[in-house]
């Protein structure tokens, strides 16, 4: 029995009132399933400018009893107010809610501070005033920016290389801060190449797995920028709400004011992970099996390379990666599948 079995028995015995901020999004809304499951009453903030209402029906709509264990507030963190309303009475936040995307924060920076900056401090002053137990929130593999090193490892940061780098990267200053100056217990989970189901494949910004996936089912070539020897850390959503899981409840106090990567110690390059999918979603569509990706200029701000270290997770908190890339694009890819086959019976 893993560290995390054990940390979900003691929750269905003993609930508690957790906050999940965006919790309309991709992950988000896993933790908002997850949390529902264990029998946990689960306040989510959501602006829904990233996050779709659909997520919520989908996780809702599990087992219909769960609904009254959960309060959305419908606002935007940058409110403070929103902020306090959310974390009344709440024992855990899980701040989740942010503007993601590198080439969204080139293209316009203030929007990428207010949304990543601004509603986070919103968000720490309203757990201090709250006196909530801890607060656990989502940083980013982009923080290591330039540094050469793989796997990278929490203390070796490089320079930033785009905006959305530096907003996390100040929220991870301003967590140890808060930690210091007034006594909160706050963690930071540096993601990496998140995936799994519902992440959104629409839009300009879209995450690679989930726009190939749907670009494949119709037929088209996957874009890849760059020769397609980037490599990345992809990391299957049940790692991360577990991960998110164990940094709330781990009672040592210890463990807090600090970072923690938050990935599998995987690579996977483009190419590798075009062939994977492909390979799976060829068993259920064949006419994708002949297609070939298509190469166009490098993104710029894109690292080349990404490899988590989680050594300091595992010790810390008993952290084990369930999924691996294969088994976790399996999964990917079956949900993807069985929501297509869904929207081809409703039309």
């Amino acid at each position: 029995m893993t560290r995390y079995d054990d940390v979900c028995d003691q929750l269905v015995n003993q609930p508690r009132r957790w906050l999940v901020t965006g919790v309309a999004g991709f992950i988000g809304s896993a933790l908002l399933e997850r949390l529902l499951d264990l029998g946990q009453t689960v306040v989510g903030v959501d602006s829904f400018i990233t996050g779709r209402r659909s997520n919520l029906e989908d996780v809702l709509a599990i087992n219909a009893d769960q609904r009254l264990q959960f309060r959305l507030v419908d606002g935007d963190l940058r409110d403070p107010a929103v902020a306090h309303d959310a974390c009344r009475d709440v024992d855990y936040v899980i701040h989740q809610a942010a503007l993601g995307s590198v080439p969204r924060s080139i293209k316009d920076p203030i929007a990428s501070h207010q949304h990543n900056v601004d509603a986070f401090l919103n968000v720490l002053i309203a757990a201090r005033d709250a006196q909530v137990k801890r607060t656990v929130y989502a940083s980013s593999s982009s923080v290591y920016g330039d540094h050469p090193g793989l796997p990278k490892v929490e203390d070796q940061i490089g320079k930033p290389l785009s905006p959305y780098a530096v907003t996390k990267r100040t929220d991870e200053i301003y967590g140890r801060v808060f930690q210091d100056c007034y006594g909160m217990e706050i963690v930071g989970l540096r993601y990496f190449n998140v995936f799994g189901r519902r992440q959104d494949p629409n839009g300009p910004y879209a995450a690679v797995i989930p726009r190939w996936i749907e670009a494949l089912i119709a037929g088209r070539h996957c874009v890849i920028f760059g020769d397609g020897s980037n490599s990345r850390d992809f990391c299957y959503i049940d790692n991360v709400v577990q991960a998110n899981i164990l940094a709330a409840t781990t009672p040592d106090p210890a463990v807090t004011g600090t970072v923690y990567n938050v990935g599998c110690n995987g690579r996977t390059d483009l190419v590798e992970l075009h062939r994977l999918i492909r390979d799976n979603l060829a068993r259920e569509y064949p006419h994708v099996a002949g297609l070939e990706p298509v190469h166009e200029p490098p993104r710029a701000g894109d690292i080349a390379h990404s490899q988590a270290a989680i050594d300091k997770i595992r010790a810390a908190f008993g952290y084990e990666p369930t999924h691996h890339i294969a088994d976790g694009m399996a999964e990917t890819v079956a949900w993807f599948v069985a929501q297509h086959r869904k929207a081809q019976q409703r039309s």
